[in-house]
């Protein structure tokens, strides 16, 4: 709604967009026919389901979300995640799933998360899709070459070894027709770029299937008996109490994945258009395309990358190009559902072997492999692996958590504690030190992943120093573990009878430091504003009702 609203104060609804939006709209519904039917077939759903996906979170989406441009709906990387659900709980688990899944989202929209989710690192984030990646081509295998293996698996190397043990009986007729779609699905972007690749292989599978109506050859009318020609009635997931709690895993897998995939594309919205998404409004919109795609048919969607690029460079500059996709969409349903019987399934196979092909981004991956550091490299692969040998949830939960370990012991790293140069002060004033004085400068946070190397560094200062200054100017922040660090450190101090002096803490160090009772325990006389004030004249030490009215300036 926020970008129907700012899209009208721009006028970009006025007649010299009008055109362009329309058109953009036609064209991105047309490029989404085959890819909703594609994804929707490989989540274990049937065909029309992913094109109703479309059809209610595409305008949904468009009306309520937070960028002007962005195009939802099934997309590929919900596959692994969507066919493993269906799997164990069935279509209707899945729908239960996806409502869930948008309340969360809504809810994550409400307490802006959105920002949180962009400091995912882009290690974690080309590990997982390009797990996803290998999982989509694999899990292609069986209808690309007419396939018949025996058993499936619950797991990624299970799968696989039941497809190569199938191999020797594939079948030719689909393989051919299969490569015969991807060879167009790799041509006409060459040698016609208005047409969408997907429409074109889709056609040309279709009409090489009707004319010679190859043996063998699994279609949509052999596979589902067809799409309708009408649309489903508002209907509402069987909702109880057991149901919920068995499906609020699955639930928290989709409203995570539907939040990252969502936001990176609208990110890559903003690069392509100069616009600016609300990241927190997106959440919002997603979340109530989740939630109402189940109650017409649905399933769940987020935002598409490639279709909202493709809407960008039609021509669209408003969400009402995104609401015209949905229209296209619609206007397909009700008036060529039965023509879709005839399309192969290898075709759509076809299609998603070169949207599995984009996902991995294998050129980007292999940069990383080669440029990256190896503690990057070791998070790339290890989300990587998880998520194609275990779950993507449990793989970016881990590549999140390393990556946070490793900039946490990289910014303790970077703290340090050296010998402060004592001949002047910040002014450049002379100073001269009284004997058996040491003066240190803490430079970087004082934070828990510090605290140890901070607090073994000051221990190994010689002990029969009378005073010990600790210079924090460049002190940003103290947490509970610096505070619990700098006390030991002041009463270890005491106990070999050697002054401990604060000096240029910033206010909001000194204010936690106040609250915590460190620098009541320290003593007025040993907390100082400048280094200079410490063996300068005057000497006065900062008393308690200056300390409290910088407490409450900085407050």
């Amino acid at each position: 709604m926020i970008a129907l609203l700012e899209a009208r104060k721009a006028g970009l609804f006025s007649r010299e967009h009008l055109f362009n939006n329309l058109l953009a709209g036609l064209v991105v519904g047309v490029v989404a026919l085959p890819l909703a039917m594609a994804f929707a077939i490989a989540s274990g759903a049937k065909p029309e389901q992913g094109l109703y996906t479309a059809v209610v979170a595409g305008f949904m989406t468009s009306v309520f979300g937070g960028g002007r441009l962005q195009i939802s709906g099934p997309t590929g990387a919900f596959i692994a995640i969507l066919a493993g659900i269906t799997a164990k709980h069935g279509i209707a688990g899945l729908q239960v799933a996806t409502l869930m899944a948008g309340l969360i989202l809504i809810a994550m929209g409400v307490a802006r998360f959105g920002s949180v989710i962009k400091y995912i690192p882009n290690p974690v984030i080309t590990g997982f899709t390009a797990g996803i990646g290998l999982i989509i081509w694999v899990g292609q295998w069986k209808d690309f070459f007419g396939l018949k293996p025996v058993g499936g698996g619950e797991h990624f190397h299970q799968h696989l070894a039941h497809l190569i043990q199938a191999f020797p009986s594939l079948h030719l007729p689909t393989t051919g027709l299969a490569l015969l779609s991807l060879a167009v699905l790799l041509l006409t972007p060459r040698l016609f770029k208005r047409i969408p690749a997907p429409l074109a292989a889709l056609v040309v599978a279709t009409g090489v299937q009707a004319t010679f109506h190859f043996e063998g050859v699994a279609t949509i009318g052999s596979a589902f008996g067809g799409i309708p020609d009408s649309l489903p009635g508002l209907t509402w997931p069987e909702l109880s109490l057991s149901t919920v709690v068995k499906l609020i895993g699955p639930a928290f897998t989709i409203a995570l994945l539907g939040a990252i995939e969502s936001l990176l594309s609208a990110v890559v919205a903003d690069g392509m258009a100069g616009t600016r998404h609300d990241s927190n409004q997106e959440l919002i919109g997603q979340g109530i395309a989740n939630v109402c795609a189940p109650l017409f048919g649905g399933f769940a969607a987020t935002g598409a990358i490639a279709r909202t690029a493709t809407n960008i460079r039609a021509g669209a500059t408003s969400p009402l190009a995104g609401i015209t996709h949905s229209v296209v969409l619609l206007l397909i349903i009700l008036i060529l559902a039965p023509w879709a019987s005839n399309i192969p399934l290898c075709a759509l196979s076809a299609i998603l072997f070169v949207v599995a092909y984009n996902m991995s981004e294998l050129h980007h991956f292999g940069h990383l492999l080669r440029t990256a550091s190896r503690q990057d490299v070791a998070i790339l692969l290890i989300t990587f692996s998880l998520t194609v040998l275990v779950d993507l949830v449990i793989a970016v939960n881990v590549g999140v958590a390393l990556a946070s370990l490793l900039f946490m012991s990289r910014m303790a790293q970077a703290v340090e504690v050296q010998e402060a140069a004592p001949t002047e002060d910040e002014d450049g004033g002379a100073l001269r030190l009284p004997p058996r004085t040491q003066v240190y400068a803490i430079d970087g946070p004082f934070f828990f992943g510090a605290a140890e190397k901070l607090q073994r560094t000051l221990d190994s200062i010689q002990r029969h120093a009378d005073t010990v200054v600790l210079r924090m100017a460049r002190v940003p922040f103290i947490d509970a573990t610096g505070i619990l660090a700098l006390t030991e450190l002041i009463e270890d101090f005491r106990r070999d009878k050697t002054r401990v002096v604060l000096c240029e803490l910033r206010p909001n160090v000194r204010q936690k430091l106040e609250r915590a009772g460190v620098l009541e325990k320290l003593g007025a006389e040993n907390l100082y504003p400048t280094l200079g004030a410490v063996f300068g004249t005057p000497a006065a030490p900062i008393d308690q009702t200056s300390s409290s009215a910088s407490r409450s300036t900085s407050s």
